[in-house]
């Protein structure tokens, strides 16, 4: 045994060793916390295969057999040595800090401080006041997207530095291909690191397993949008605006009460829709960008990414400027008219009833009228082919009147005559032109 051996306090006769002095020793040296199933450090978040790693360094000059089983057992006494310590969090000052690979940004003051306090959510990059202008960075996105766009983009970015969903926004880019969107997501992982992962946002909705992989998560990238409508868009929702602990389940583990702050941001051909889901609550919570057409003779450059990822310190300066008017402005977003008129197109896709009630010669908004629902319905499956339109089903018909009477006048009632002394269920306010 050599002299470094006799000084390792865990290493126990046959090469046995004492997990509770390793994980002292090694919690001492390293400083690590394990919380809501995760490591952490002053580096930030540590996923279990660099720990492991960690362990067998310390271990590689003292045991020379059953070292995997040994660094797995260690690993596992960690979780519970590490997790007396917790790190405590406080939302409301997180929101202006952006902690750094150097140190921690203090959006108030604007100003760096070096010392690393124990966080979640590092950042890889280092903050430099004197980065050069990231110019290739600036040119890729003036030719991505139109110029009244990229204020939103840049907000958007920036808000991702920070553990807050107090904008209640996700951000989707779409085009027809080829225009280079992707690499977004390239740049955002040279930023975020361990804080972003590739994901999909309907596998969100389907795997009751897919949110818990979303803790401790600053942003998850959807790199290719399914143009399949979603089933259900209930998690997507409550994520998008999450103020409070939701229920996260892990396979094989009991379900826990977990914090996310994570935001979506997806690249596709085609608008993100849902299949019984028009409600404005769904279509509130996007922020919809056009990406430019593709040049026909534009040359595409294979190193792009790794240009853009050399400027990685003068794009996070050029993100928290966003962020910055972002916290300005109260998390409200700079939106161009035309992302607006993107998102009203967008509704109007996915729910032709609005622009059904406000067709003429089918119906007439009348506040002495009254029709049945049946009646109204077959008008609507008429006007729908007379436009070309795909009838939503009858439900979700009836329950988009019911839910904006308000805004177009109308009463529920079970009195429309129909003839023969029966009466039927319908609407007050509002007249049928034509007969069926």
């Amino acid at each position: 045994m050599n002299q470094e051996q006799k000084e390792c306090k865990w290493l126990l006769p046959g090469g046995r060793v004492n997990e509770e002095e390793f994980c002292r020793a090694f919690y001492m040296s390293h400083g690590i916390v394990y919380q809501d199933g995760a490591f952490f450090s002053k580096e930030g978040r540590l996923t279990d295969q660099q720990v492991r790693t960690m362990i067998y360094r310390e271990m590689q000059d003292s045991i020379i057999s059953g070292v995997a089983a040994k660094v797995e057992g260690c690993l596992n006494a960690l979780r519970y040595a590490a997790g007396q310590e917790c790190i405590k969090d406080n939302p409301d000052e997180d929101i202006f800090k952006v902690h750094v690979a150097n140190g921690v940004y203090d959006l108030r003051r604007r100003e760096l401080s070096t010392f690393q306090e124990l966080t979640r959510y590092r950042l890889p990059v280092r903050y430099n006041p004197e980065a050069p202008r990231p110019e290739r960075w600036l040119r890729f996105v003036e030719e991505l997207l139109y110029e009244e766009d990229i204020p939103t983009l840049q907000e958007f970015m920036g808000y991702c530095l920070i553990p807050s969903t107090m904008a209640q926004k996700m951000l989707l880019i779409t085009g027809r291909g080829g225009e280079g969107k992707s690499r977004i997501g390239l740049v955002m992982k040279a930023l975020l690191g361990c804080n972003m992962n590739l994901g999909s946002i309907a596998k969100v909705e389907k795997s009751p397993f897919a949110r818990a992989d979303l803790q401790h998560l600053l942003l998850m990238v959807d790199d290719d949008l399914k143009m399949e409508a979603l089933d259900q868009t209930n998690y997507l929702k409550s994520i998008i605006t999450a103020e409070l602990p939701m229920d996260l389940e892990r396979k094989g583990e009991q379900s826990y009460q977990g914090s996310l702050y994570v935001r979506f941001l997806a690249f596709g051909n085609s608008n993100l829709q849902a299949l019984h889901d028009r409600s404005y609550g769904f279509f509130r919570r996007q922020i919809l960008l056009e990406a430019r057409e593709r040049p026909r003779d534009r040359q595409d450059d294979p190193y792009l990414g790794l240009s853009l990822q050399l400027e990685t310190e003068g794009i996070l300066l050029w993100c928290i400027k966003g962020l910055e008017r972002l916290l300005q402005n109260d998390f409200r977003f700079t939106q161009s008219k035309r992302a607006r008129e993107n998102l009203l197109r967008s509704m109007a896709q996915a729910n032709n009833i609005p622009e059904f009630l406000k067709s003429q010669g089918y119906i007439r908004l009348d506040p002495q009228g009254m029709a049945s629902s049946r009646v109204l319905y077959a008008i609507y499956r008429s006007w729908c082919e007379d436009n070309a339109y795909f009838p939503l089903r009858p439900n979700t018909f009836w329950a988009f009147l019911n839910q904006n009477l308000a805004t177009y006048g109308l009463t529920p009632t079970r009195s429309v005559p129909i003839g023969n002394g029966k009466y039927a269920r319908g609407f007050l306010g509002i007249t049928a032109c034509c007969r069926f």
